[in-house]
């Protein structure tokens, strides 16, 4: 029902813009988050935005260079990165789940749904 797209190959210090869109009709009333797994580690979370309300929240190492935003329209989460870090590198999944409740919402077993992950290389 996810399908996340737009990840690639950038320079330090460069940009991405990656996007989540649902196969169903919205993502009103859900929690959709954004998570990575770098090679050998744990997956970690990176953002979550409240569909309806808009409230985000981050991750501290991505904060001031990562923003989540939505699309009503198209029915899409964004994640735009700036400033990218070679320790970004990452698989990036985004996921989403109608009952995340905040305490929760960096917690990856909170989510239902996911993508199927785009990959995000940042080289030195």
């Amino acid at each position: 029902q996810l399908q996340a797209s737009g990840g690639g190959l950038v320079q330090a210090g460069g940009s991405l813009r990656l996007s989540c869109a649902t196969s169903a009709n919205t993502f009103h009333g859900y929690t959709v988050g954004w998570f990575r797994q770098a090679p050998g580690k744990e997956r970690e979370f990176v953002t979550a935005i409240r569909y309806n309300s808009g409230h985000t929240t981050y991750e501290d190492s991505v904060k001031g260079r990562f923003t989540i935003s939505k699309s009503n329209a198209k029915n899409t989460v964004y994640l735009q990165m700036n400033s990218l870090k070679p320790e970004d590198t990452a698989v990036y999944y985004c996921a989403a789940d109608r009952g995340v409740i905040l305490s929760s919402i960096r917690d990856n077993r909170a989510y239902d749904y996911w993508g199927q992950g785009t990959q995000v290389t940042v080289s030195s």
